[in-house]
């Protein structure tokens, strides 16, 4: 439709000058009158037919739609499914002499061709777009309308206006708010890129509200509640307001592959001012700990709020939970995966190396790879129209900014299928990817002149586990085999084979004496401030006695595998018979790691060594977990929509060192918005009780989320399911 371009409002000329749009705030006001081209009427223009209204259905719609949980009072529907819209006039349409067009419009610079401009035509003259229109019903004065948005459409909030169309031009009804919808991913219509086709996995993947975030480490996993909080007031707006933010072109906005491939991005804050700026230093005095947040609601709106400066601080399961709410508030079916033994590959080999000294000790310096106790990333459903059918469904988007991917830090989306199968030739990131799941752990050792060998190597360590919270249940799925095959199997070997066909170098090493002797470390569950006992079993698997002369580091150590400082170092030489099992013990006291914690309170034990009749090198390592103490959680009073509950949450100090910047936070979507209370120190052996109301806002199964926060203690959570009535 070709416009004037005198017209006071940005059409006309303006549209050929401007590329793009990349606001979803900001909105255009087309005129009230306009005079079809080449006709000029004098005087007042003849109307024969005026709008008096429009009824958006706005609750039968959202039923209809699976959007009635958004506390949004505006309608919310989904692509490919009608909705339906009552046009009321001021005398009975005539349906073979009237014409009435609906106008959706979104952004600033409308425009067909970008899919910003929709026009739907009712009457004698019927409109042929990409959103479908049909009369279903005339009553009186009043017609009911049914529309259906296109499947591949934009994803954002539009503008609704009535023109009635005469012989000399169009009459437009004024704007209203209260006449904009949103239009979402639809995973419940196979038209639609992100469709899911098992409603148990929709319910958990789009609908579900709050989630577990799988952490710890390998042998003592531990997991926290976020609250997603999709449907919570204003998030559905702070989610299109990032994409505002990150000028991300409207056009763009309806290609789930792009949202996804954006959305990674800006949820970190190093090269767009995204969402959330990253944090590892242990520094968190100029804002929230990672460890503090409980969900993404209150990131996203405070993000908003503040008109796009990044929120402080975060770390990798606060992006991922953050980047669930931002797929799941616009449709998009996702999850959060947990990757045990994550590898951070910096030179791109798929080996993470781990430099040792003379003395079999860590050398913290040299050793630039890390491997993560647990990485979290997310998976979003898409189908890929840019790859072929297999390597559709469940891909990998990473908001945690590890390496720059065409120049910004993101990562994805990576079809978790090519992952598997080692076709690493497509977009977006998979040899990245690649190496977090199957990188090999290389030991190397200095000698006196600073020359290194390596001594050790495990193919195994990295990418034990991957998990995500199973759908409607409360435990999880191990995925790992959606990521690999079986290690050392026909499929595995093939899959390296294709890996390395794309690129990925070959992992040859100079063949290294098998020592015949294996060490294996353990250690019960801990509590921080417990003392322990850690055992390392020696096993001799040869016909000869070997005495083994071994180094064993304890340090401190971040979640992400780099560590803080070394408190620890033994020396044993145990003697081990042929074909036994010699056990060897070192005892660490409370008092010796107690003022190294770092956050997340992990400890590293490395233990290397040789066997001294060989002289062939053994290596082995271990994190332990120390368990935070207890955070008690009571409410009281009957659940129940817009009734008050009465929680209590307590907590005791049991170290005889004082807790500082003591902040508790409660959330929980559906019972509360986030609450925050602060202490400025809890003394030893002292507590504090803080008492509050929540009052329901809708009915069924929710969860309350406490989480305690403080120096140098950190990841004290709880959480209560409360069964709320209607």
């Amino acid at each position: 439709m070709a416009l004037p371009s005198h017209l006071p409002w940005p059409w006309g000329s303006q549209r050929a000058r401007i590329a793009f749009a990349f606001s979803n705030a900001l909105e255009v006001s087309p005129p009230e009158c306009e005079p079809l081209p080449g006709v000029t009427p004098r005087g007042q223009m003849p109307q024969t037919l005026s709008v008096q209204s429009l009824d958006m259905h706005i609750t039968d719609n959202k039923r209809a739609h699976n959007t009635s949980m958004y506390k949004n009072s505006s309608l919310i529907v989904r692509r490919n499914k009608e909705f339906l819209i009552d046009i009321v006039f001021d005398r009975p349409f005539n349906e073979t002499q009237d014409t009435v067009q609906l106008e959706f419009m979104i952004g600033s610079v409308p425009d067909e061709n970008k899919g910003t401009y929709i026009t739907v035509s009712f009457g004698s003259m019927m409109s042929d777009g990409s959103w479908k229109g049909r009369l279903l019903e005339t009553q009186g004065n009043t017609i009911k309308v049914g529309i259906t948005p296109d499947a591949q459409c934009i994803i954002g909030r539009f503008s609704t206006f009535a023109v009635v169309v005469s012989e000399l031009g169009k009459r437009r009804t004024e704007r209203n708010p209260a006449t904009d919808f949103y239009v979402l991913f639809n995973p419940w219509d196979p038209s639609d890129q992100v469709y899911l086709p098992d409603e148990a996995e929709r319910q958990e993947y789009v609908m579900n509200d709050v989630g577990t975030i799988y952490n710890g480490e390998l042998s003592d996993m531990t997991s926290r509640s976020w609250n997603f909080g999709q449907f919570e007031e204003g998030v559905l707006d702070a989610c299109l307001f990032v994409m505002d933010a990150g000028k991300v072109p409207l056009m763009y906005r309806g290609n789930a592959t792009e949202v996804a491939r954006q959305a990674s991005a800006l949820m970190n804050s190093i090269d767009d001012d995204g969402v959330l700026a990253g944090n590892w230093s242990g520094d968190y005095s100029s804002g929230t700990a990672p460890t503090a947040w409980t969900g993404s609601p209150e990131i996203l709106l405070k993000y908003a709020s503040q008109g796009g400066t990044p929120v402080c601080f975060a770390q990798c399961w606060v992006f991922a939970g953050t980047l669930n709410t931002f797929f799941r508030a616009l449709g998009m079916p996702s999850r959060v995966i947990t990757n045990y033994c994550s590898a951070h590959d910096n030179g791109g080999n798929i080996k993470a190396n781990i430099m040792l000294n003379p003395d079999g000790s860590v050398n913290r310096k040299k050793t630039r790879d890390s491997i993560w106790n647990y990485h979290c990333w997310n998976e979003v459903f898409i189908k890929r129209f840019d790859l072929s059918d297999q390597y559709s469904g469940w891909q990998v988007a990473d908001s945690t900014p590890q390496e720059t991917s065409d120049g910004l830090y993101r990562c994805g989306p990576t079809s978790v299928t090519s992952i598997k199968e080692g076709d690493l030739s497509y977009s977006f990131d998979s040899r990245f990817v690649f190496a977090e799941v199957n990188s090999d752990v290389v030991f190397h050792q200095f000698d006196k002149y600073g020359n290194s060998k390596i001594v050790h190597v495990d193919t195994t360590y990295v990418g034990q586990l991957i998990v995500t919270k199973s759908a409607n249940t409360d435990g999880y799925d191990d995925i790992t085999l959606n990521y690999k095959y079986p290690k050392g199997s026909a499929d595995d070997k093939r899959a390296m084979h294709m890996a390395e066909r794309r690129g990925i170098p070959k992992r040859k090493y100079s063949p290294l004496p098998e020592a015949g002797v294996q060490i294996e470390i353990k250690a019960e569950t801990i509590k921080i401030g417990d003392n322990f006992t850690l055992t390392m079993n020696i096993k001799n698997q040869t016909s000869q006695t070997c005495t083994v002369s071994l180094t064993v580091t304890g340090c401190a150590v971040y979640y992400t595998g780099l560590t803080s400082s070394t408190f620890k170092l033994e020396n044993y030489s145990p003697t081990v018979d042929p074909w036994k099992t010699t056990s060897v013990t070192m005892q660490v006291q409370a008092a010796d790691y107690m003022s190294f914690l770092v956050e997340q309170s992990n400890l590293l034990f490395v233990v290397h060594g040789h066997v001294n009749e060989t002289g062939k090198s053994l290596s082995a390592m271990r994190v332990i977990n120390l368990r935070p103490p207890e955070l008690k959680m009571q409410v009281t009073g009957v659940p129940q929509v817009g009734r008050d509950l009465m929680v209590t949450v307590s907590f005791q100090n049991p170290y005889n060192i004082t807790l500082k910047n003591v902040q508790l936070r409660l959330d929980g979507a559906g019972l509360t918005t986030t609450k925050v209370k602060s202490y400025d120190t809890v003394a030893p052996g002292g507590s504090v009780k803080y008492k509050d109301t929540i009052t329901p806002s809708s009915p069924g199964k929710k969860v309350l989320i406490g989480c305690l926060d403080c120096i140098p203690l950190s990841q004290i959570t709880n959480q209560l399911e409360i069964n709320v009535l209607n």
